[in-house]
């Protein structure tokens, strides 16, 4: 089976997440003075953002990978349980396997964020275990929930929902219909795992679990798994090691360990999600496990190389295993729409612009940095007559079409946009197309300062963020076409 034949398959697989699901919300602004009344920086709010987290974060990953996914866990009757209740119902699966708890409030985490830098963290919840009178209740919805699914994962944040009568009723139901069961750990002890296919313990969950035996090197690594199969009569590990890879760990077989797709570790903020959700859909959708693994593999090696906790996305996939296709060139409407589409998936959108007339070394590096920093880059390329208005009447050398579809052949881009005036006396900068598309972050590569940029001040004015970001001296359009014709000349 081949991955492209997997990633098209995982479109008809449904999974089953339980676990303990909470809202992330991330709190943006400046922090600009100390306050007068005691030693702490001031927040000056700008912006506020809501995204599933916690086992909800399984489940983002699995509507970015187009697959189904059948939800179960608790909120409270609250406003914060409304609001995961949209959420999920936004990202096109049902809601009726949470069951409200009134007495239990909706685990929610708040991140306060200035300038990029996380300033404090609050956590509002109640990590006793649930009633037996709840654990009753979604008993009784992951029997009726699991026979139409082809993998289950448990997605424990130890939060008091999966307790241990409720993860062995999993088990045991998921047993008796031949379905895989895939644990995230967050406890010391793993007997509360007992009989599940696959656990994914991270470096120091996988250490904690077997008394701090050393997980410092392969074969330590697969030593400590071992005891923890053993010990917990779990089938098998996979050992997720951030930068490190992965190990797959059995009792009887050689193990397999395979090293991360990535160039730099930027966050490993949920990357543990991203990689049971992959493993998890790919083998639902008939992978053998060390496919599955492969594609977990790379896809915790995408996450790890952005900033903030980011869903896989089944376009993630796609750039990395086989040519990607053409970014489309949209109308602002149809962008906004899908920029929007982004949004809510969690995802940070990125936006730049340029004339991108003759495309160079020094294009193709600012863009793949620029990229690193979002999970999805627009391009505002400037329309023909807007490069004349700034470049003269000899530019552009590449018409707008041209430019277009060479800009959204790059593996960078994923939706180029045209703007631009067409008169002299117009407005020739990208503040309305930003206006319009709002972008998380906008882009500038230069020794500009934000003052001197109007389109910053529009950024700035919906909360968004502006990072201006270093040229790469002596390459520019400008200096290939006056080299073109001193070649000529000589």
């Amino acid at each position: 089976m081949q991955y492209i034949d997997i990633i098209e398959e995982i479109k008809n697989t449904r999974v089953l997440v339980v676990g303990d699901v909470m809202l992330d919300q991330f709190v943006y602004g400046d922090a600009e003075r100390i306050s007068p009344e005691s030693p702490v920086p001031v927040l000056r709010i700008k912006d506020k953002k809501e995204m599933l987290g916690g086992a909800g974060n399984v489940a983002s990953n699995l509507a970015g990978l187009q697959a189904d996914c059948k939800f179960i866990s608790v909120v409270g009757d609250d406003e914060n349980g409304s609001k995961i209740r949209n959420i999920i119902q936004s990202l096109g699966f049902d809601d009726s396997g949470l069951v409200t708890d009134a007495s239990r409030p909706t685990t929610v985490k708040t991140r306060y964020i200035a300038q990029g830098q996380q300033l404090l963290r609050t956590d509002s919840e109640k990590t006793d275990s649930i009633s037996d009178d709840v654990a009753k209740k979604l008993q009784d919805k992951v029997a009726t929930m699991i026979k139409d699914v082809q993998a289950v994962i448990i997605s424990d944040y130890n939060k008091g929902v999966l307790c241990r009568e409720l993860i062995a009723a999993v088990i045991a139901q998921a047993g008796q219909h031949d379905i895989p069961v895939l644990v995230d750990p967050k406890r010391d002890d793993f007997s509360i795992y007992a009989g599940a296919d696959i656990v994914t313990p991270n470096k120091k969950e996988l250490s904690d679990s077997v008394e701090g035996m050393s997980v410092d090197n392969d074969e330590h690594v697969t030593e400590a798994a071992r005891a923890l199969i053993e010990k917990s009569d779990i089938k098998i590990i996979i050992a997720t090691r951030s930068n490190e890879g992965m190990s797959i760990v059995q009792a009887d077989q050689e193990p397999i360990h395979m090293k991360a797709n990535v160039r730099e570790v930027y966050d490993v903020s949920g990357a543990g999600d991203t990689v049971i959700a992959v493993l998890a859909a790919a083998m639902g959708a008939g992978a053998q496990l060390k496919v599955a693994a492969t594609m977990a593999n790379m896809a915790g090696g995408i996450v790890v190389g952005k900033t903030g906790t980011s869903p896989i996305m089944i376009d993630d996939f796609a750039a990395q295993m086989w040519p990607k296709n053409q970014a489309p060139v949209l109308d602002w409407e149809d962008a906004r729409e899908q920029i929007e589409s982004w949004q809510a998936q969690g995802l940070s959108v990125g936006f730049t612009n340029g004339c991108f007339d003759i495309v160079h070394y020094g294009h193709v590096n600012y863009l793949n940095e620029a990229k690193q920093k979002c999970d999805r880059l627009i391009l505002g390329l400037n329309s023909d007559q807007s490069v004349k208005i700034l470049k003269g009447a000899n530019r552009p050398i590449n018409d707008e079409k041209a430019r277009a579809t060479v800009m959204g052949a790059m593996g960078s881009i994923d939706m180029v946009v045209l703007f631009g005036a067409e008169n002299d006396d117009q407005d020739n900068t990208p503040c309305a197309v930003v206006d319009a598309l709002r972008p998380d972050k906008f882009f500038k590569g230069g020794d500009y300062t934000i003052d001197q940029l109007p389109e910053a001040k529009v950024v700035q004015g919906y909360g968004g963020e502006v990072d201006i970001m270093p040229v790469y001296e002596g390459y520019s359009t400008t200096s290939i076409i006056n080299k073109s014709k001193q070649d000529k000349a000589a």
